[in-house]
């Protein structure tokens, strides 16, 4: 089947009927009979010994079943989940081995960390006895910031008594000392970028419930429920004796990947009681309790020759781990390559450490080290370009890798397959009608305003992770009523794969979507799948599924021919439907079907799983307009313009709707998202009082435009667009907060630009 030959489609996403209706099927919509319900007992304490644990008042409350200790967990044969890293220090030496145990043992490394567990009839009891459970705390100082975990620390970890986690270097550090040295010019900038939370609308829950079989079946709001099935079976569970079911997902982000760590004791309880146990994470308990993501500390230099082309960059980074150090913290340096950007940079140097401290542990979020890396370099060339006394926009420019010198390996761990970076420049400048800013400009300050625009080229690598990039699944099925049925092993929580993966399989057997079932998140069905993450779903589970219902055809066309007593080759599948040339004999999918015999509804089925020999590698250009009130320090994004290259388009509607999303968090993490934790480890920011999250009062309309350029990683063509807005939107509202501010003479700021912060820069301008 010629794959190229997929329709492009705007059709509304399938799912949106049932979600606008109450109609979703979520985790918290299941209530089997019997259920329990879990509260779990946290730190108040960033570091402390555990000293006792004493259950016996809780345990006799009034509807409680059980009060659990890692010590039950540990007695009962479960093991934490692994820790560590692979990538050790320059010296050889591993990274610590960090296993996080699902209720802490010995010592607790965190306010929220869990301690204990009530299960009881009814939530209100449990959260009842939770108060009654006495855990006494030896506590001592703790390291909460990137500073005092780096200066003479209390230790997180004993076999870390620095805090270091990990050190990664990559590129060519003398090449690059050298460039800098003999460089006309360098910028050299120091810049922070703030830690984050995901909150997605559903917070993290699961649900374990015994089967008859004897099996338990965990249902949970997560994006990968194979990861979650090995993160169980790692504990100790039998994994032959699990099944994970995934229903509707309000948002995951990242935060809801591999091993939950709640997961494993509600199975435990849900095993040991012989009834079904649900936990739910309440909103406060979230700020506590989930993975949080971002924070780095870094410095950049980058220099540039007598005509302004750039000749190294040399890039340290910090980063803020948190409590844990798990493959879940490799982020930065899966995504690292980023700072290359779209440029021709001779040489470039990268040295990232990893820091312990007494915080939350820090996992992946929408995007996942692609925002930083990209924002790393973007505003290097914002603050040369105003040194230099040079337009931005020329300065990129006159840097930009060409097209033609694709395939094109940059000189810090990527090879881009294709791209053409001047295109998208070209078109966003168009979109944005950058030659009307000044006039734009002018009107604001005849309002009063500061108005700044800030422009970003963005890339990212897709379907990976890099060098570790993992397959995906899929099974295309003919139904004994003639339907097709797609299960995939991709996860779609909200995406709308539910709507395009559909879409694939009707253009290639040529029938209505409506004949087309769509399954997933089930771990009977498939025996592995992605899930969820690294906008790998259309570039690695795409291609898989295409290949399953290629198979499916290439299975029915034999049946066809030899039903209808023509060669193979003078057959055409259209419309659901065989035809033989020459002639008007005909056999459709549902009398194939009405013929064969049928198994469990299915009458013939074709299975494949794809891998990508390569990542792929998303990009384009965003430009942000901003006005600030000099008199409140307010910002307001009043314009936003993006061209993306996501590869082939199979479906613009739902690219445009995962690029407004990513916009938005990148601008949400610009103005106001920031968590803060006190000198003794103590959450500040611990509600949505504290915590500003972008509201739709807070982003203009969005112009979008694509710019496609197919990639031959895979055969569909396509490159990958989750995280493709958060990756551009990030350093494009921050340049244009900047670029303001410079204009009035006020100093840079780093995220986020509250409108206290900027009001102190302005006051700082106006008094020097």
């Amino acid at each position: 089947m010629d794959l190229s030959a997929i329709a492009v489609q705007t059709r509304r996403r399938v799912e949106d009927s049932r979600f606008v209706t109450g109609a979703g099927r979520y985790t918290g919509d299941l209530r089997p009979d019997g259920l329990l319900h879990t509260v779990f007992i946290r730190s108040p304490h960033a570091r402390a010994r555990i000293v006792a644990i004493d259950i016996t008042t809780a345990a006799s409350a009034d509807g409680v079943l059980a009060v659990i200790t890692g010590a039950d967990l540990c007695a009962a044969g479960l093991k934490p989940s692994p820790g560590g890293f692979n990538v050790a220090h320059p010296d050889g030496s591993p990274a610590p081995r960090t296993d996080r145990p699902a209720l802490a043992i010995d010592q607790v490394r965190y306010v929220g960390e869990a301690v204990a567990a009530v299960v009881a009839r009814t939530l209100a009891q449990a959260i009842d006895a939770a108060e009654q459970v006495d855990v006494q705390y030896g506590f001592d100082e703790a390291a909460s910031s990137m500073h005092a975990a780096a200066s003479d620390p209390p230790a997180v970890w004993d076999d870390a008594p620095d805090n270091i986690a990990f050190r990664w270097q990559g590129g060519d550090a003398a090449a690059t000392d050298a460039a800098l040295k003999a460089a006309a010019h360098v910028t050299r900038l120091s810049m922070s970028i703030s830690r984050v939370s995901a909150h997605p609308m559903e917070t993290r829950n699961v649900l374990a419930q015994p089967q008859e079989d004897g099996r338990l079946l965990i249902q949970a709001s997560h994006q990968s429920p194979y990861t979650l099935l090995d993160g169980l079976a790692a504990a100790g569970f039998d994994k032959a004796g699990l099944q994970i079911r995934i229903g509707d997902v309000g948002g995951s982000f990242g935060l809801k990947v591999g091993i939950i760590p709640e997961a494993i004791v509600v199975a435990h309880a849900a095993r040991s009681l012989g009834f079904p146990v649900v936990w739910e994470s309440s909103r406060s308990e979230a700020f506590l309790a989930d993975d949080q993501a971002r924070q780095l500390e870094v410095t950049g230099e980058i220099g540039f020759d007598e005509t302004q082309r750039i000749v190294g960059l040399r890039v340290g980074i910090r980063a803020h781990l948190g409590a844990y150090l798990s493959q879940k913290s490799g982020w930065t340096v899966n995504n690292i390559g980023g700072v290359a950007g779209v440029y021709d940079i001779p040489a470039i140097h990268a040295e990232i450490s990893g820091i312990f401290s007494h915080t939350a542990p820090t996992a992946a979020y929408r995007g996942a080290g692609r925002p930083e890396a990209t924002y790393i370099i973007e505003s290097l060339l914002d603050v040369a370009a105003r040194e230099l006394a040079v337009s931005p926009v020329d300065l990129r420019r006159r840097n930009l890798i060409p097209a033609s010198a694709m395939p094109y390996k940059t000189a810090l761990v990527f090879t881009y397959d294709c791209g053409n970076f001047e295109a998208n420049m070209d078109a966003a400048e168009q979109l944005a009608d950058l030659p009307g800013f000044p006039a734009r400009q002018a009107e604001a300050a005849r309002r009063g305003k500061l108005r700044g625009i800030g422009i970003c080229n963005c890339i990212e690598a897709a379907g990976g992770p890099f060098k570790r990039i993992a397959p995906d699944i899929a099974r295309v099925s003919l139904l004994g009523d003639g339907r097709l049925r797609v299960q995939s092993g991709t996860m779609s929580v909200g995406q709308g794969f539910e709507t395009v993966f559909p879409q694939l399989v009707a253009d290639l057997f040529g029938v209505s979507n409506d004949l087309v079932d769509f399954q997933q998140g089930n771990t009977d069905v498939l025996p592995f799948g992605r899930g969820n993450g690294g906008s790998s779903g259309l570039c690695v589970g795409g291609p898989a599924l295409a290949e399953a219902a290629t198979t499916l055809a290439a299975k029915l066309t034999d049946i066809a021919s030899e039903r209808l007593d023509v060669p193979v080759e003078a057959l055409t599948l259209s419309d659901g439907m065989f035809r033989a040339s020459g002639g008007n004999r005909t056999l459709t999918l549902a009398e194939i079907a009405a013929k064969l015999p049928v198994e469990e509804d299915v009458a013939a089925e074709g299975m494949a799983s794809f891998k990508p020999a390569e990542v792929t590698f998303p990009n384009g250009t965003h430009i942000c307009e901003v006005e600030i009130d000099p008199d409140t320090g307010q910002v307001a994004v009043v314009a936003y313009s993006a061209v993306e290259d996501i590869g082939r388009v199979v479906h613009p509607m739902l690219a445009e709707g995962q690029i407004h999303g990513g916009i938005a968090q990148g601008i949400g993490q610009a103005l106001g998202e920031r968590i803060v934790y006190d000198d003794g480890g103590q959450l500040i920011t611990g509600s949505f009082m504290d915590y500003q999250m972008p509201r739709a009062e807070d982003l203009p309309s969005f112009t979008l435009k694509f710019n496609e350029v197919p990639t031959r990683v895979n055969p569909l063509g396509v490159k990958g667009v989750g995280e493709a807005g958060t990756v551009g939107a990030l350093a494009a509202c921050m340049n244009a907060i900047n670029d303001a501010l410079a204009r009035a003479g006020a100093p840079a700021l780093d995220m986020p630009a509250t409108p206290t912060r900027v009001w102190q820069a302005l006051s700082t301008a106006s008094q020097s």
